[in-house]
């Protein structure tokens, strides 16, 4: 059984908090099953966003996992925020998260699906 998105949003904050990492809840979703959209910015200004992997892939049906939304990894702010904007005009559920991380770690270890 998958964590509801309020949990895993409040874990994950404090997981960034811990390793020096500022976050911040931009958009509130669903508390139970909204999807979660993460956003990394460096200290340079280029973020990197992080969405949920498509339901089949490997164990995503029962755990969170993730795969980064852009091939370069990191791109402008500008067209992160275009991104996440477009997800939220089709989605009034999805959750955005923010995190401002100097060397633009993500902390999720495992979970990201390479």
């Amino acid at each position: 059984m998958r964590l509801k998105s309020e949990i895993w949003v409040k874990a994950y904050l404090r997981r960034c908090a811990a390793n020096g990492a500022g976050g911040v809840v931009a958009r509130h979703g669903d508390d139970d099953a909204g999807a979660i959209f993460i956003k990394v910015v460096r200290a340079d200004q280029m973020a990197a966003v992080f969405s949920p992997a498509p339901a089949g892939l490997d164990d995503a049906d029962y755990e969170r996992r993730w795969v980064s939304r852009f091939d370069a990894g990191f791109v402008s702010d500008s067209e992160a925020e275009a991104l996440l904007k477009r997800e939220a005009s089709f989605d009034e559920d999805v959750w955005i998260v923010e995190i401002e991380e100097r060397e633009g770690r993500n902390f999720l270890g495992d979970e990201l699906m390479e």
